[in-house]
C-alpha cells in the first residue's frame, strides 16, 4: 500500500472527504475504486506501473460518485417535524401545527406547516425545490448575462451523484438540495454549470471563466461542498 501522506501527493489526498489508500497490483488493468464503510476508508486498486499523482488525481474525478456513497453509509434525515434543517445561510426547525395552512412559510426561523401530518414531509420538500427554481433561476440569469450566454432552460432534479449539468443545447439542471447549501456554495455551482454554456470542458477558458463569474473564494466553495455534500443528500429521505 502506497503512503499517501508524502509532500508530493499530501494536497491531492488531502482535496478527498476520507482518508484513501492506494494498492497497486501486478494484475489490476485498470483503476478501481470502492468504499469500505466498516472502516470509513476508500481503497483504490490500480496497475502496478500507475503513479501516486496519476491515481489520487483519477479519483479526485469520481467526488460526486464518493459523495453519494457516503450518503448512503449515514442515517437519512428525514423532513420530521421538530427537526432542524440547513437552509442557505443559516438553520430552521419544521414545525408542524394542523391548524395553520397546508403552504409551509418560514417564519423567524421556523419553516411552519399545517395540515394532515401524514403529508407532512412531501410539503416540506415541494416547498423546498419551489425555493430552489426560484432562487436559482434568478441566479442562473444573472451569471448568463455576465457570461453573454444564452440559457435554454432551468430545471431542477435529485441525480444521486451530480450537482449540476449543462447541455451542448444550453439546458441547466442543478440539485434543489444546493438551496440547502450555504448560499456561496450553490452560486459555486451555479457559476459553475453557466461557465459550461461557454466551454463544455474543464480546461483553462472554462476555469477562467468560472473564476470570473463567481469572483474571490472559489477554492473555498469548493472545499465546503465537498464537506458537506454527503449530508445534504441525506436529507428529506428515511
Amino acid at each position: 500500500m502506497w503512503s499517501t501522506g508524502r509532500s508530493e501527493v499530501s494536497s491531492l489526498a488531502a482535496d478527498l472527504p476520507v482518508p484513501i489508500e492506494i494498492r497497486p497490483m501486478r494484475s489490476a488493468r485498470r483503476l478501481r475504486l470502492r468504499f469500505d464503510d466498516v472502516r470509513g476508508i476508500l481503497k483504490l486498486t490500480c496497475p502496478a506501473r500507475t503513479s501516486r499523482r496519476a491515481a489520487l488525481s483519477w479519483a479526485l474525478d469520481q467526488r460526486d460518485w464518493i459523495e453519494a456513497q457516503l450518503a448512503r453509509s449515514q442515517p437519512p434525515e428525514p423532513f420530521s417535524p421538530g427537526a432542524t434543517i440547513p437552509l442557505g445561510d443559516g438553520n430552521v426547525q419544521l414545525i408542524w401545527a394542523k391548524e395553520e395552512s397546508r403552504v409551509p412559510r418560514l417564519e423567524l426561523g421556523e419553516l411552519r406547516c399545517g395540515g394532515p401530518e401524514t403529508g407532512f414531509e412531501r410539503r416540506i420538500a415541494t416547498y423546498l425545490k419551489q425555493q430552489a427554481v426560484d432562487i436559482m433561476s434568478r441566479e442562473v440569469a444573472e451569471y448568463a448575462s455576465a457570461a453573454g450566454a444564452a440559457v435554454r432552460s432551468m430545471t431542477v432534479g435529485d441525480a444521486g451523484t451530480r450537482w449540476g449539468s449543462c447541455s451542448s443545447d444550453g439546458r441547466i439542471r442543478l440539485s434543489w438540495r444546493l438551496i440547502l447549501a450555504p448560499s456561496q456554495v450553490r452560486r459555486y455551482v451555479v457559476a459553475h454549470e453557466v461557465a459550461h454554456l461557454i466551454h463544455l470542458n474543464h480546461g483553462p477558458a472554462f476555469k477562467a471563466l468560472e473564476a470570473r463569474l463567481f469572483g474571490p473564494g472559489l477554492a473555498e466553495a469548493k472545499a465546503c461542498l465537498r464537506r458537506i455534500g454527503p449530508r445534504l443528500r441525506r436529507f428529506g429521505r428515511r
